[in-house]
């Protein structure tokens, strides 16, 4: 093997390989730049919104229902037209997104860090430890999602945070699954007999060498994840039983326009609709590519 080979294999590790690949997917890429836009929309929207939906005094039951490009009494265009309650659409939209968005990353982010930890500790203990955690899993898993969550606040109460922690405990779940099935396979590998030869520590072997080598299918799970998790509190808030409908998430919003969609008021329905139906399939196109490239069966 001549140098330059051997720069080539050395450069060619797989964060570039899966970078690479990713890449070369065009619907991925394009999955990709949208979301961006939109969590990019989303933080910077208070600083270009032409109104704050959760100001009171910026807004006028006089203007409610106001068609898209309508002009207010007092001279202002609203773009994509009013609510009910005379909130700007697209002001409104834009704040649905921030919380759509929070509410789907911290719910996450927490039902991973959860989720990855029983599932690490039943595939590294296993006996009881691996039944107890896991019958839990079977569980929780063998009710729908949505109906969990509605029993859960419906004891919570309405609330982001009631949402959050809703989201969390029905999720947490999904992520032991997953991470436990792949650790049971690490487990069993000569580095980790290796570790155990050289008496390092449980806490160490099983974050610093088995947790790295576990991730990249729960990367993939929580991708989808958060893209299901909007959804879900979407249609929480719909039910009424979500975000509070003083509170414009996206869920809330299309539920504020739903009867209003027979007198010909579409906008205030469609779309908070249309926003939240492009955010959703922009995460699953990044997922889903992601899960061919980190899965070697699926690689070409």
């Amino acid at each position: 093997m001549n140098k330059k080979t051997a720069i080539t294999e050395r450069d060619q590790t797989p964060l570039r390989l899966i970078i690479s690949e990713f890449l070369d997917n065009r619907l991925a890429v394009a999955g990709l730049v949208v979301f961006l836009i939109i969590v990019l929309t989303a933080v910077l929207g208070p600083y270009f919104t032409p109104q704050n939906p959760y100001d009171l005094a910026q807004m006028d039951i006089m203007d409610g229902k106001l068609p898209p490009g309508a002009q207010s009494l007092d001279g202002d265009i609203y773009l994509l037209g009013t609510d009910e309650q005379g909130r700007d659409m697209f002001s409104a939209i834009i704040y649905g997104l921030r919380l759509s968005l929070f509410v789907g990353i911290v719910a996450g982010s927490l039902a991973v860090a959860i989720g990855v930890m029983m599932g690490l500790v039943a595939a590294y203990f296993g006996g009881k430890v691996d039944t107890i955690i896991m019958r839990l899993v079977d569980l929780q898993l063998s009710f729908p999602t949505i109906l969990v969550a509605l029993m859960l606040l419906a004891i919570l109460g309405k609330g982001v945070d009631k949402v959050v922690m809703a989201l969390i405990i029905v999720q947490w779940a999904y992520y032991a699954r997953t991470i436990r099935s792949t650790a049971m396979v690490e487990r069993s590998k000569e580095y980790i007999e290796a570790a155990h030869c050289l008496a390092l520590g449980r806490r160490r072997i099983i974050f610093s060498h088995m947790l790295p080598n576990c991730l990249p299918p729960v990367i993939v799970v929580a991708t989808v994840n958060i893209a299901r998790a909007i959804a879900i509190e979407a249609t929480l808030s719909f039910l009424g039983v979500g975000v509070p409908q003083t509170e414009p998430s996206l869920g809330s919003l299309i539920k504020g326009g739903f009867d209003f969609l027979l007198s010909g008021k579409y906008w205030i329905s469609v779309y908070p609709g249309i926003a939240l139906v492009v955010t959703i399939v922009a995460i699953n196109l990044v997922g889903d590519h992601l899960r061919d490239v980190l899965n070697p069966r699926l690689r070409r």
